[in-house]
């Protein structure tokens, strides 16, 4: 039987960040990914615009991820924003990366840390041990045994935690809706008759060829307008499906590729979009809610918009309440308030109950207002980083995460680049 002193299970934002974090740290790691590449939303899901690292003019999250995503940039030839005055909309300090540049260099830097890569693998079974955990992996021949000294869930869903009986924040079916997302071209989007194409939307709509949500957000006003001016990036919704599970995310992907194949239909009959085609098609649907760990301490949508500092605060982060909901306009957006920055407690990776293990990304303890905001790529990253770093000192020190000395962990972080609030 293989032993490690961590596992971390998600090679996306967060398991990449927690993976480098702890095997630089010394720790012998091991990170599991279910599918072919890491990556995670950014390029498995399509959303390679990464964000955000900076607030009101001020770098708030660095570390691994940052490294990674500054390190696509610079050999892509691109140019990052200019940070240092806040922009009019949060999304202008989003960074945009190659997708597939991305995928090669997120090989690159976690394997040069050390950290041993398992694609093709889930984990089927958790049990504790007196000194961490017995895990059983699902890889393509059968199952395979693994020890770890300590535990690190960046899976999104939470699924290592509720493997090893840990209790589940989950606000019932209404889950936000997933975006499937693809790049078109083939049109010149300037010389389109948008008002006819919108008319022959809802024409479309009243027949039954396509829904609101193929198109857009906001049901309240159906057209295909925005879609067509984004290319389809980030311009459609999912609704009333949970993602949780392999039954509900097939659902969500074949939904979601049912919805582009409606628009592509649609578009190609239109004036101006004959040569229509779709260039990109993201491997999955991004998922943006499914459930929470049940932590030590939940951060709550005030905690976050009145930028809380915790006392236990491990990282940072900032984007808007970013709530998406399958019915009127599509989205329940808060900004914060000038010079806000949230802060990420340490109680808030740990479940409740469990020792040895910790969770980094959108499954952390909070509220779902707050995690709307917290679930975002800069924030997994720096929320994997503090997990790693925890579960690193916990398996050299033999002692709960919960034990370990906050200077200690904190220390650890900023000599690994990591911004502690």
């Amino acid at each position: 039987m293989t032993q490690y002193d961590v596992l971390v299970a998600g090679g996306g934002p967060a398991g990449m960040s927690a993976a480098m974090q702890s095997a630089a740290a010394g720790a012998k790691t091991l990170l599991v990914e279910r599918g072919s590449m890491l990556g995670g939303t950014t390029n498995a899901a399509g959303v390679n615009f990464p964000g955000i690292f900076h607030a009101w003019g001020r770098q708030i999250i660095k570390g691994y991820g940052w490294k990674l995503v500054a390190d696509c940039v610079a050999h892509s030839g691109g140019k990052l924003p200019d940070f240092s005055t806040p922009p009019e909309r949060h999304w202008m300090h989003q960074v945009r990366v190659d997708r597939s540049l991305y995928t090669l260099l997120c090989d690159e830097h976690v394997t040069r840390t050390g950290a041993e890569v398992l694609f093709h693998a889930m984990p089927a079974k958790v049990e504790a041990l007196p000194e961490g955990w017995h895990v059983t992996l699902c890889d393509k021949i059968g199952l395979q045994e693994i020890q770890a000294c300590c535990l690190v869930d960046c899976t999104g869903d939470a699924n290592l935690v509720a493997l090893a009986g840990g209790a589940l924040l989950d606000d019932g079916p209404d889950k936000q809706p997933g975006t499937y997302v693809c790049k078109a071209s083939g049109y010149d989007v300037s010389k389109l008759d948008m008002e006819k194409i919108n008319a022959a939307f809802r024409e479309a709509l009243a027949r039954g060829e396509v829904t609101a949500h193929d198109a857009g957000w906001d049901v309240n006003a159906p057209a295909a307008s925005r879609w067509l001016r984004q290319h389809g990036e980030n311009a459609n919704h999912i609704p009333g499906i949970d993602g949780r599970d392999s039954r509900g995310r097939t659902q969500m992907e074949l939904a979601g590729r049912k919805a582009i194949l409606r628009m592509y239909r649609f578009l190609r009959q239109q004036p101006g979009l004959e040569n229509l085609k779709i260039e990109f098609l993201a491997p999955q649907c991004g998922v943006r809610e499914t459930v929470r760990i049940d932590g030590d301490i939940m951060i709550t949508a005030d905690d976050f918009i009145s930028g809380r500092v915790w006392p236990d605060a491990l990282c940072c982060s900032f984007y808007p309440i970013d709530l998406h909901t399958a019915d009127g306009s599509g989205l329940k957006k808060i900004d914060l308030e000038p010079g806000i920055v949230p802060t990420v407690p340490r109680r808030a990776l740990l479940p409740k109950n469990l020792k040895r293990i910790a969770v980094g990304g959108r499954c952390v303890s909070s509220d779902r207002d707050a995690n709307s905001a917290l679930r975002v790529q800069a924030s997994a990253m720096a929320m994997g980083q503090a997990a790693g770093a925890m579960a690193a000192l916990s398996a050299g020190q033999g002692i709960d995460m919960r034990d370990l000395p906050l200077t200690d962990i904190r220390a650890l972080l900023e000599a690994h680049d990591a911004i502690v609030p």
